[in-house]
Parts: C-alpha cells; structure tokens; sequence
C-alpha cells in the first residue's frame, strides 16, 4: 500500500546491532542531488554524536516534533505547514527523499524544520536530549514481512525503551502502518511496555489523526481494500 520507508537501525539484545534499514537509493534525480547543494546548509543537519541544544539550532523555544522515517517527505512537509508552533525534525537514510524534502521545505521556506541523513538510533542516543521531544512519529516503518526479518524490525523493546527516554511525560508516540501483522506486533511490543497508554485501549488502533495527510499510497492501498492503523501511545 505504502511506500516502504526506510527505518533506522535498532539495538537488538544486549549490545547486538542489527541494521533494520537497507539503503535503496532508487533514481537520484537532479533536483534532489541540488537540493543537497542548495539547502543543505540551510535545512539538514549533520550528525556529530555530540548533544545538540535545538533551542539554538531554531532560535527559539518551542515543543519538538520528530518523525523517523519520513520517506518522500509529503506527511512531513504538511505537517511543518500546518503546525508553525512547533519545530520539526526529520530523520531518514534514503537520500532521494531527503533531497525531496529540502526542496519541499524550501519552497515552504519553513523556519521551524530540520532534516538528517542519518542512523535515527545514534541521533537518539547522542544528539537528542533526554526527556526533550514533545512527539515522535514513525510512519509505515519497513515491515520486514517474513519471520526470519521480524528482529530487523524497528518497533522493538530495546527501541521503544530508549524513545521512553526521550520523550517527555505526557508527550506521544505515534506509529502507522499498513501491514495487519507489523499492527498486532507493535500493540504487543507497546503495550507490554510499563511506561506507554494506548489511547484507544490495549490492542486498539485509533482513527486518522487530523496531523497525519493521507498520502497517495495510502489512498491507492485504501482504494484496493487494504488496511491501516494509527496506534497513539501517550508517555506515562
């Protein structure tokens, strides 16, 4: 239904990595390699494993938003559009949606928006300072439908402890995706976790929510009679 979008990597069981994300470049097209040159320096960040202090990156305080995975870039273009009141960070591997992005928030010529072009994992755990994220959204992660992947997977407990940590209480973590499998294994992994309530009730998907557009794989998979679940998970 959706584009599969390319995840980050998890930290498996003890200090095991396990890459979740496989890096498919596509057709880099001349726009998006000139989006690098052109805006890079205005929209991205570059990663540098230090804590980086995101009151100075937007020149102001304001609650943060981050969605990790953001594919081609149109959910996370909306929502900078949509929502002026709250700073945007974006994070993906896949450098043809990266450079669709930076072209996108150009146009916008969006303020309040930052791109990486990065491992989400080790932004988290040393550019991002705990308990200083308002929202997290992972949108149609890759779903690594057969068994033998399901540990490539980034809905994980291991992952899911370390957004604990960065989400502030009270903050949200949304999830989609459009696989029924990778649904009922998010709400097993999610409501297992202590520190998480499902807004909808334990192994209940929510409607839409207003901030997330439907994009056009969405809209074709929904056309074919495919499914798709929003789980909301508030930070206790």
């Amino acid at each position: 239904m959706s584009e599969p979008t390319p995840a980050s990597t998890i930290s498996a069981a003890k200090s095991h990595r396990i890459r979740s994300f496989v890096r498919r470049e596509g057709h880099f097209t001349p726009a998006q390699q000139r989006a690098f040159a052109q805006h890079w320096q205005h929209y991205g960040l570059d990663y540098t494993g230090q804590l980086r202090d995101f009151d100075i990156v937007f020149n102001r305080q304001a609650p943060r938003v981050l969605e990790i995975g953001f594919g081609n870039g149109e959910a996370m273009a909306w929502a900078v559009a949509h929502d002026p009141d709250r700073d945007h960070i974006g994070i993906d591997v896949h450098r043809p949606g990266v450079g669709r992005l930076l072209n996108m928030l150009a146009a916008q010529t969006a303020v309040h928006a930052r791109v990486y072009n990065h491992d989400a994992v080790e932004i988290l755990q040393h550019e991002i300072a705990p308990g200083s994220l308002d929202e997290v959204r992972i949108l149609f992660p890759d779903p690594w439908q057969k068994k033998r992947h399901h540990k490539r997977r980034l809905i994980q407990p291991t992952f899911v402890a370390l957004l604990e940590q960065r989400i502030r209480p009270g903050g949200l973590l949304h999830l989609a995706t459009d696989w029924a499998d990778y649904a009922e294994y998010m709400f097993t992994v999610m409501d297992a976790a202590p520190a998480w309530r499902n807004r909808a009730g334990p192994g209940q998907a929510s409607s839409r929510p207003p901030w997330r557009i439907a994009t056009r794989f969405e809209q074709r998979g929904l056309r074919l009679g495919h499914g798709v679940w929003d789980l909301l998970y508030d930070r206790r």
